[in-house]
């Protein structure tokens, strides 16, 4: 009989490609939980940290971007700090780290973004089930899906956009040493552009289902 075990999908998203939609999608049709912000509350639960100074850091890197990538600098997922060290960026990180490997543990859930890729395909950490998914999607795609989600015109849409993207890509470079948008990092890329969102979700459902990890 084959072993079972937890379905875990992390999904890494530019702004305004549908990701989110797709794995609440997903998450619901698979009667599982989806992570999204909610890992923050967790985390500042976890940790005694106030949730104030996770949403400050959340998927942005941290102030020495510039040093980490000149010197080649890895980050250190280590224990989280406890000491006077405990709400600096990478420590915060840390903390988000240990949240997101219990949680690959325990259940069988979607997380989306916050390097949950990169966090559970290190070599000390063991998760069978892991389907890590990218979904991405032309400029006029991610500024259309952006004026209508977030109810905004087309300028302040393309400048969300720019801004949101560039941070998620910093902060993946600062805390992974790796590139955001290297398809080698993924299992699974999807353009949205070419597709809707609900075939996004039916394509990674068969993704899966050929994969043989059953929720």
């Amino acid at each position: 009989m084959k072993e079972k075990h937890n379905l875990v999908i992390t999904i890494g998203r530019q702004y305004g490609s549908g990701g989110r939609m797709v794995g609440k999608a997903l998450a619901e049709e698979f009667g599982i939980n989806f992570y999204d912000e909610e890992i923050l509350t967790l985390t500042s639960e976890q940790s005694a940290v106030g949730e104030v100074f996770f949403r400050l850091a959340d998927e942005k890197a941290g102030n020495n971007l510039l040093y980490r990538i000149v010197s080649g600098l890895k980050p250190q997922l280590g224990k989280p700090s406890t000491d006077s060290d405990i709400v600096k960026p990478e420590n915060l990180f840390r903390f988000q780290s240990q949240v997101i490997r219990e949680l690959a543990a325990e259940e069988s859930c979607i997380i989306a973004g916050r390097c949950a890729d990169y966090i559970l395909s290190r070599e000390d950490v063991n998760v069978p089930g892991l389907v890590k998914i990218f979904v991405y999607a032309d400029q006029e795609t991610l500024i259309k899906r952006t004026m209508d989600v977030d109810k905004v015109d087309e300028k302040e849409a393309a400048k969300r956009v720019k801004k949101i993207n560039k941070e998620r890509k910093e902060y993946y470079r600062y805390y992974t040493g790796e590139n955001w948008e290297d398809w080698n990092n993924y299992d699974l890329i999807i353009n949205t552009g070419c597709i809707d969102l609900e075939q996004t979700a039916t394509l990674i459902k068969d993704y899966i289902k050929l994969r043989g990890i059953e929720c």
